[in-house]
Formats: C-alpha cells, structure tokens, sequence
C-alpha cells in the first residue's frame, strides 16, 4: 500500500542511525538512506512535527546461534552519527533490543505527544526498522515506512520485509513521496 495520507499527529522515527551500525556493509548506500533520513527529519521539523532517534547501546539475553564477534565495538558505536545534527527538542531514546518500543518509554513520549502515525527509517530492515515497526503496529500506531531510507546488510532479509511483512502493517512509500504528502498538507492548511 502507498503513502495514502499523514496524520496531524505524525512522528519521524530514525532507526539505529549511530557510529557502529553505519559503518557496517549494505545492500543499498547508506548515504542513501542517511541523506533521505535528514532530509525527512528537516521536513518533520519545519512542520514543527516530534523526530525521535533510536539507537541500541546493548543487546537482549539469551541464547542464540549466531556467533558474537570477539572484536571489541569502537568507543563511540552507540552515538548517533553527526549528520543527524541532534538538537535539544530531538527525542532520543537508547534501546537494549532490536524493537525501539520494548522496555523504553517511546510509546508514553509518543502518547504525550497526541502521535497517532509514525514514520520509519533506518537500519536494518529486517531487524532495528521491522521491529519497530512491528511493535507501533501492535500499539495501534499508523506505520509508514520510507522504503527508500532503510536497507540491510542481506537483500534476501531486506526484500522480505519490504515484499511480504511491511504491506501488512504499514504504507510504505518513498522519501519524495512522504515529502510531496508533506507540503501538501501545508499547502491545504493555508488554503483555509
């Protein structure tokens, strides 16, 4: 499903967009996906609309069949990346789990905040974004996904999600797209 319509109570949500994750090999560019990423953050700005950026400083427990890397992360992983130039009325949020909802209080800020749509980009798809966007579907939060703003490290993983999981939760569109959405509301508000 296409980017049908924004709600007066969006919200950009920026997904892992931090010094250890973007350093890591993708399928698409990710200057690709940052540049779409600020592009749409200063549009939710200028439409005086909340951004809330994600990252993940741990990882959950548990058992899995994955072997963990015995590389130490670089000091810095768990900072936001400078392009996203964070200001004072960002909300940022640190999360432990691939989902930025589990154990944070993102839905009580989005809840405070009268959000009733929410707007994802960021990385991986098929983890930190999915996840995410999962979790704001189940709390019955409008979900867009901006499927030119995300990617992963596998296209098998990426494609899955954006093919078979994204169009049963959410719309999904591009960054011009949700752009053109935006100025077209400004344009009918002023028309009023």
């Amino acid at each position: 499903m296409t980017i049908s319509t924004l709600d007066k109570g969006s919200a950009l949500i920026i997904v892992d967009l931090q010094q250890g994750i973007v350093c890591i090999p993708t399928v698409h560019p990710i200057s690709k996906v940052v540049d779409n990423s600020i592009k749409l953050k200063a549009a939710f700005k200028q439409k005086q609309l909340p951004v809330f950026l994600i990252n993940v400083n741990g990882k959950a427990p548990g058992r899995n069949q994955v072997s963990q890397t015995t590389q130490k992360p670089v000091a810095n992983w768990a900072e936001l990346i400078p392009e996203l130039d964070v200001s004072s009325d960002d909300k940022c949020i640190s999360k432990q789990t691939w989902g930025a909802f589990h154990n944070t209080d993102l839905h009580q800020q989005l809840q405070d905040a009268n959000v009733t749509q929410v707007v994802i980009t960021g990385l991986m798809t098929s983890m930190g974004v999915e996840s995410t966007a999962r979790q704001a579907h189940e709390h019955g939060y409008n979900v867009t996904l901006v499927t030119d703003a995300i990617t992963d490290t596998n296209l098998d993983a990426h494609n899955n999600s954006c093919e078979h999981i994204f169009p049963k939760l959410a719309e999904c569109g591009t960054t011009e797209a949700l752009l053109k959405l935006l100025q077209l509301d400004e344009h009918n508000n002023s028309a009023k």
